[in-house]
């Protein structure tokens, strides 16, 4: 096992405690933290609209006028449209779809203590300890560069460690990760309603019905303003001449 001056820290102390030297010769205990951050979150917003629903796979026009083709969509994938959820089969052309993705992104940091506990058995200072473990094997260990050890209350480096010496050496492991998580919503609005048809033209139905014929009008008494006297003129006259002819005749028989 190597151990990085990058990624660890060496504690030594003396001889711990000489129960636990008795009931063992070496150990390694690990133990793991979980320390999160703040996290961030990142709000994205997609409309389109339906254009074709043929089986699972759904083509979709952006606002940008690009053709988005959704293929194979899963029959669990819900559209909230004013409050009913519709599935896949459920979406019509002209469907306004707006898709909300919140991404969420949280720092962590993995803790990892490891606490080997040995008898050094060979020391290669300032490099490598080999310690002996507790099933009697013996282990190299990588010392960093500048590492000290604390033994008996010294401090020494690793041209003071001894074969013989019981140390415990701790190694410390951060590990910076970031989670991030996705959360997809998709809403819908139905299309609208179609235009009104023009106006059409007014259908006029004429009904005809027979008019009454008029009642006949009594003869006039008297001509009309409109008639001429001149024909009773000429027959006063006619009969002036046949009256004087007809004395003439008496006075010469």
């Amino acid at each position: 096992m190597k151990i990085r001056k990058s990624a660890y820290t060496w504690l030594a102390t003396g001889a711990i405690c000489l129960a636990l030297a008795v009931s063992m010769n070496a150990q390694v205990e690990t133990q793991t933290s979980t320390s999160t951050g703040q996290p961030t979150h990142e709000v994205k917003v997609q409309r389109g609209t339906v254009v074709l629903v043929d089986g699972n796979d759904l083509i979709v026009k952006g606002e940008d006028g690009t053709i988005h083709h959704f293929a194979n969509v899963p029959e669990t994938t819900k559209v909230s449209v004013n409050g009913q959820q519709m599935g896949i089969h459920d979406l019509k052309p002209g469907m306004v779809l707006e898709r909300t993705i919140t991404t969420t992104t949280t720092p962590k940091t993995i803790t990892t203590v490891q606490s080997v506990t040995g008898k050094v058995w060979s020391v290669n200072p300032p490099s490598s300890v080999i310690l002996t473990m507790d099933d009697g094997k013996n282990q190299m260990f990588t010392i960093p560069k500048g590492q000290s050890f604390n033994v008996n209350g010294q401090t020494l480096d690793a041209f003071g460690l001894k074969k013989g010496m019981q140390i415990s050496a701790t190694k410390v492991v951060e590990m910076p990760e970031m989670v991030v998580t996705q959360q997809r919503k998709i809403t819908g609005e139905m299309p609208p309603p179609p235009p009104p048809p023009p106006d059409q033209p007014i259908l006029v139905v004429l009904v005809t019905r027979p008019i009454p014929a008029a009642a006949p009008e009594a003869a006039p008494t008297a001509l009309p303003k409109t008639g001429s006297k001149m024909p009773l003129v000429g027959l006063l006259g006619l009969l002036s001449c046949g009256l004087a002819m007809g004395i003439r005749k008496l006075r010469l028989s």
